[in-house]
């Protein structure tokens, strides 16, 4: 192959006067303007209007409508082809006279050269022969980097005419973790001193390519040190983890003990905390496969349907606008959670949920349309939640860091655009249906006319009596669909080990790679032959080894934030919060419309957190989106606040016949009530340090406002109070570790 088949200086001698080689707009002119920075989002590829006057396509995805924009917009000023020097297109660039951007391009510099030269050649178009790009390779494309270090990467564009060219000079590189790796504007990647994996995202023109880094712990353990400290695999989420830990060089943390266990596994699966039952129960059991049984009962369990469908209501936007909603939402709800418990296959759950019809007392799916009506959300909302695919830039223009056109947007939006709706005799309610006719829609920049197609994959005619919807439901079911079940077991990886194989959990695209390619590929293989069978994907999990690692980290994993050598702790989300603050304190937080005793995981919708200044101070979601980021996971002033003073809380721990009442009235030794505590929220017996302060402070007298005596029973009441205050303050009890 040949390099340089279009070079910008290359120069041929024709009686001693240098005449440069013809230049492209297409392949010199617009990639040297998106280096530079100027059709990017925040200069002149502003949506709108650009800037100051001045547009161009975003990256340069649209080079037709640029160099219209260049050459022809406002009368042409902006080039001087008999004073070519002289250009308001040069002398912006440079700065020579006022640039809002400042300085983009150095004079004198290749790139100045290049648009000078296309200037003073008739700033023309490309001719139809000209060569096409095809790819983008970067070279090399993998590689084992060590700490510390840097890597060159070399950027080649292969060209229709088999023709290839290096343009690193005018690529773009951007890290998927900055925290691991730099990359310079030259592909000079500088690797710092986090282990893992790291990949550099290289963009020319509309084609992308990833270069992929391992880079090992600093100070590597003999192999034969690190294999000994490996656990045994039980299964192939172990082999696929211990295998990448092994590669880098990591020590795991070791298995954690039952205690951690059992309230870690309770907590991910049933969003609760241990019934004294299942602690006896489990502490009881002397079999080697006890852990294994306690997650086959926490997944028969009627917590684990509530927990997984608190889940998916919010992302499926089942959120309360008005009062008529109350039947609606109910129904929904009672629809995701009963197909959960019963384990219908996700497959089945999303084809009822996509070619829904009916009205919501006949078929309740039929709610997500009475929520999400225009095909533009529809189509934005199945691409993001079941594909894990961001389509929203592709509406407008080709997306930024993907292969998505604006074709590739409106045929996918093709699929609901025969989605029917007629009032009911219930206000608020419509019935969904599919209209018959051929479903087609339109692209609103070319007016192209586009029929349904899937992302990449041509779907068979679709005749107008069929609905369009079904046909997606079999393409998304289909074991060769690369997105389907690759997105929603990286979801449920990350709802365990809090960080996705690929990072956001929704945002599945070639550059943005896996940290552990083979175990998300494991992952998928073993939901698709399970039959899609969400609990399956649950126990492969949960019965891992590797889940079952103390997330007390050893002297060299302490830096793995990516790579799963520990179980990394996360905080309680809102609602399992506060249930578990109800199970500690003897209370139950009562909502309205609901039966007594309901947990805060079980609510069906956005609308109890108006009513619940917990939920919304300590981040429960609205329901308004598709994305898990919705909700809040951080801490915060007002979190804090909440605990130590709020009126809620403080009428929890003063609950009638609560713990605190309870163990003020019984006659057991302080010993036995501490020791019940602490079984209660952390599933462990006290140690020896924490009892001996327990007792310590049951036993101090209390004073009063005045400096008196408290009466005895009540002081010890207002003591065990305190002390189950200061259990659920501690960072033992508002995480999962």
């Amino acid at each position: 192959m040949a390099i340089g088949f279009f070079s910008t200086f290359a120069c041929t001698s024709i009686l001693s006067q240098e005449i440069p080689t013809p230049i492209s707009f297409v392949n010199d002119v617009v990639p040297l303007l998106t280096k530079a920075g100027c059709n990017a989002g925040v200069c002149h590829a502003k949506a709108g209007n650009g800037q100051n006057g001045f547009r161009l396509s975003l990256l340069g995805f649209e080079p037709k409508e640029d160099f219209d924009y260049l050459v022809k917009d406002s009368r042409g000023r902006r080039l001087s082809l008999a004073d070519p020097e002289s250009s308001l297109l040069l002398m912006k660039s440079t700065a020579r006279i006022s640039h809002g951007g400042g300085v983009r391009i150095e004079n004198p510099s290749e790139e100045y050269s290049i648009l000078l030269n296309w200037i003073r050649q008739g700033a023309g178009y490309d001719a139809e022969t000209a060569p096409q790009l095809v790819s983008v390779e970067v070279q090399p494309n993998r590689a084992s980097v060590k700490s510390g270090s840097q890597q060159q990467l070399k950027v080649i564009a292969s060209y229709s005419n088999k023709l290839q060219r290096d343009v690193t000079s005018t690529a773009l590189f951007e890290s998927n973790d900055s925290a691991m790796a730099d990359v310079s504007a030259k592909g000079l990647v500088t690797i710092h001193d986090l282990p893992g994996k790291v990949a550099v995202m290289v963009r020319y023109q509309s084609k992308v390519s990833v270069f992929n880094a391992a880079v090992p712990l600093g100070a590597v353990t003999p192999l034969g040190a690190l294999t000994d400290q490996l656990p045994p695999s039980k299964n192939f989420v172990d082999d696929a983890v211990f295998a990448n830990l092994r590669e880098l060089g990591i020590p795991p943390s070791p298995i954690c003990d039952d205690t951690t266990f059992l309230r870690r596994v309770s907590l991910d699966i049933a969003g609760r905390l241990p019934t004294d039952e299942e602690r006896t129960n489990f502490f009881s059991n002397h079999e080697a496969n006890k852990r294994e049984l306690l997650i086959d009962t926490l997944l028969r369990s009627s917590e684990y349907a509530d927990y997984f469908a608190n889940k998916w209501t919010a992302m499926l936007k089942n959120r309360r606008d008005d009062a008529s909603d109350i039947t609606s939402n109910f129904a929904f709800h009672a629809w995701v959670r009963d197909s959960l418990l019963a384990n219908k296959p996700y497959d089945q759950m999303v084809r009822e949920l996509l070619a829904a019809t009916g009205t919501v007392i006949a078929n309740p799916p039929v709610v997500w349309y009475k929520r999400v009506k225009e095909p533009k959300q529809q189509v934005e909302d199945v691409a993001q939640l079941f594909l894990g695919v961001r389509m929203q830039c592709a509406q407008c223009h080709h997306h930024p860091f993907e292969r998505w056109s604006q074709d590739d947007y409106y045929s996918f939006s093709a699929f609901f655009t025969q989605v029917g709706r007629k009032p009911t005799a219930t206000r608020g309610e419509d019935m969904i249906f599919h209209k018959r006719g051929m479903a087609i829609a339109t692209n609103i920049k070319s007016g192209q006319s586009l029929k349904p197609a899937a992302l990449g994959d041509a779907i068979p005619a679709i005749a107008p009596d069929e609905d369009p919807r079904l046909k997606l439901a079999d393409w998304m079911s289909l074991p060769s669909n690369p997105y389907f079940a690759k997105a929603v077991v990286n979801r449920y990886w990350k709802h365990f080990f809090r960080r996705g194989l690929i990072e956001p959990e929704d945002d599945i695209r070639e550059t943005n790679p896996p940290s552990n390619p083979e175990l998300l590929a494991a992952l998928e293989h073993h939901f698709i032959t399970s039959g899609f069978d969400l609990k399956s994907l649950v126990k492969a999990i949960t019965s891992s080894n590797a889940y079952q690692l103390s997330s007390i980290p050893n002297q060299v994993n302490i830096a793995d934030q990516q790579n799963y050598s520990r179980y990394y702790p996360r905080r309680l989300q809102a609602e399992v919060f506060l249930d578990a603050i109800d199970d500690l304190a003897g209370s139950r937080t009562e909502f309205p419309n609901l039966p007594s005793g309901t947990r805060a995981i079980a609510l069906p919708d956005n609308s109890y957190n108006n009513g619940s200044a917990f939920l919304k101070v300590f981040g429960r979601p609205e329901n308004e989106s598709v994305c898990e980021c919705e909700r809040v996971q951080s801490s915060s002033l007002a979190q804090s606040l909440h605990l130590i003073n709020a009126k809620d809380m403080k009428s929890k721990l003063g609950t009638s016949n609560g713990r605190a009442d309870r163990l003020a009235k019984s006659d057991r030794s302080v010993e036995e009530k501490i020791r019940e505590l602490y079984s209660v929220a952390f599933s462990r017996e006290p140690r020896k340090d924490e009892l001996i302060a327990g007792v310590d402070f049951l036993a101090e007298p209390r004073l009063d406002a005045a400096g008196k005596p408290v009466d005895p029973q009540k002081a010890n009441l207002e003591s065990l109070q305190d002390l189950i205050w200061a259990l659920i303050n501690t960072k033992e009890f508002l995480f999962n570790h």
